[in-house]
C-alpha cells in the first residue's frame, strides 16, 4: 500500500472529496492542513502552485478530482462499468463546472456577495431541477450503490447549503440523497472527526 500525504487548507473545500474517498476505502494517509500564512511560501514549491496535492512515491499529484479519479479506479466507486464511469465523470464535472463559477478567491466582499446571491439566485435552480430529474427514483444518482458522484453532490450541496440555507428546501430528493451519503458508517465517522470549517 503506498504512503499517501494529501496538503490543503484547514478547510474542506477542494480536498473533501479525497478525503471523503480515503474514509470509505478506509485508506490511510496523512491529512497535512497548512496555515494561509505558510502559503506563499509554499505555493512556490508545488507543480502549478495549486492545492490540493497528494504526494505518494515521491510525486506530486495535483487537480482534486484527477486524484479522486486515480483513487478510485478499479472500485465500484467510480462505477461498474465504463458507461457508468462516464456517467459518474458527468455528474462530477456539472457539479464542477457550477461550483467553479464562484468568486471563492474575489477580495472585495461587496462584489463576491453580489455574485454569489446571482449563481444562487438565477442559476442554481436550474442545475438542481436538472439534477433532481437525473435522479429520479433512484436511490442514487448513477446504478444501484453510491459513486463518488454521490459523494462529491453532499461535499459540493454542503457548501451551498452555507451560502443560502433554504436551497433544498424544495428538492426532497436531492435532500435524502444528501443524507444517504451522511449516514454511510465511514463517511459518518469522517463528519464527526474531521476538523469543524465553514467552507
Amino acid at each position: 500500500m503506498p504512503n499517501y500525504k494529501l496538503v490543503y487548507f484547514n478547510m474542506r473545500g477542494r480536498a473533501e472529496i479525497i478525503r471523503y474517498i480515503f474514509a470509505y476505502l478506509d485508506i490511510k494517509y496523512e491529512d497535512h492542513r497548512i496555515e494561509q500564512a505558510d502559503w506563499p511560501e509554499i505555493k512556490s514549491t508545488l507543480p502549478f502552485g495549486k492545492i490540493p496535492i497528494l504526494e505518494t512515491d515521491g510525486l506530486k499529484l495535483h487537480q482534486s478530482l484527477a486524484i479522486a479519479r486515480y483513487l478510485t479506479k478499479n472500485t465500484d466507486l467510480a462505477g461498474k462499468t465504463e458507461l457508468e464511469q462516464c456517467q459518474v465523470d458527468a455528474i462530477v464535472d456539472t457539479l464542477d463546472d457550477f461550483m467553479s463559477r464562484f468568486p471563492w478567491a474575489e477580495k472585495k466582499q461587496d462584489i463576491k456577495k453580489q455574485m454569489v446571491n446571482e449563481l444562487l439566485t438565477y442559476d442554481a435552480p436550474q442545475l438542481l431541477q436538472h439534477l433532481e430529474a437525473y435522479l429520479g427514483e433512484r436511490e442514487w444518482f448513477i446504478g444501484n450503490s453510491v459513486t463518488w458522484a454521490d459523494f462529491y453532490w453532499e461535499i459540493c450541496s454542503t457548501t451551498l447549503l452555507v451560502l443560502k440555507p433554504d436551497l433544498l428546501d424544495i428538492h426532497r430528493r436531492l435532500e435524502m440523497l444528501r443524507k444517504k451519503v451522511q449516514a454511510i458508517p465511514a463517511i459518518a465517522d469522517w463528519i464527526q472527526r474531521r476538523p469543524q470549517t465553514k467552507l
